[in-house]
């Protein structure tokens, strides 16, 4: 008996320092935001009176607003049109029966394994061709419809009822009646699920961004961290009040959206 309590012991000590590990570099980033640079490069851990100086000073450096809502409608953007695009596939792959299907299905896991840095200068000629620099399309195009979000539908439609498609039928329901008005109620946790890492990836994406958006008016959260870093001298202060303003719009997600992300991971329907 004292063995299992000082095993439970352990366990809950290994926890807290593993928590601990994990949650600091938030706590430090949080602290960094309020202090000034030179407190920072020494190393401070409380907080400090110089948050609203920093963010004076990083709104007037910057352009935050603008920057902030280029995010917000990329991400936005993205997300929309991967969830609609992305669930009619997978919808498509698991309710229709065809002897290619499997083969296609296949061929678009396939795809995963080219890296998205040999597709660039290709997507950026073609993009520059069309006039598809600095816009909103031009961001979420590449991403729009990726083999991960198609297979994770397709998985989690397994679950859904075939029955009830049969019986819609013969109540007379078009297949996109049965889409938009069964399907998608029913599979609520998938779609959150998805949403939330469609949402982080296009909100935290640099790369392509990097490549695609060449004016300042079109700039995301991500550029404009990078930007502060370019020059001789670097004000940590305004660095980690940016980086927590960048932070927060996924944590918020995220945390308010967990329950559903989980039973969505776990292909739950309700």
């Amino acid at each position: 008996m004292k063995q299992k309590h000082l095993a439970t012991i352990a366990t809950y000590v290994f926890l807290c320092v593993v928590c601990l590990f994990s949650v600091f570099p938030f706590y430090f980033m949080i602290v960094g935001s309020t202090n000034l640079s030179v407190d920072i490069v020494k190393g401070r851990l409380f907080f400090g009176t110089h948050l609203i100086e920093n963010f004076k000073t990083l709104a007037s450096t910057v352009k935050l607003g603008n920057a902030f809502w280029n995010s917000l409608r990329n991400a936005l953007a993205n997300t929309v049109a991967s969830l609609f695009v992305c669930s009619l596939a997978g919808y498509g792959f698991q309710i229709y029966r065809d002897k290619g299907k499997d083969t296609l299905m296949g061929l678009l896991l396939l795809s995963m394994m080219v890296p998205f840095a040999a597709l660039m200068v290709p997507l950026f000629r073609m993009f520059s061709q069309a006039r598809l620099l600095d816009t909103t399309a031009g961001f979420i195009l590449p991403t729009i419809s990726t083999a991960f979000l198609i297979f994770f539908f397709r998985q989690s439609a397994e679950s859904f009822p075939m029955e009830t498609v049969q019986a819609a039928r013969v109540d007379g329901l078009g297949e996109l009646g049965i889409f938009f008005r069964i399907f998608v109620p029913i599979m609520a946790p998938t779609f959150s699920a998805a949403a939330i890492v469609t949402f982080m990836s296009a909100w935290n994406n640099y790369l392509w961004p990097l490549i695609i958006m060449q004016s300042q008016e079109s700039q995301t959260m991500p550029l404009l961290i990078t930007g502060l870093t370019a020059g001789y001298t670097t004000d940590y202060g305004i660095l980690m009040l940016s980086v927590t303003i960048t932070t927060l719009p996924t944590l918020i997600l995220f945390f308010t959206q967990q329950k559903r992300f989980v039973e969505g991971v776990l292909g739950s329907v309700k």
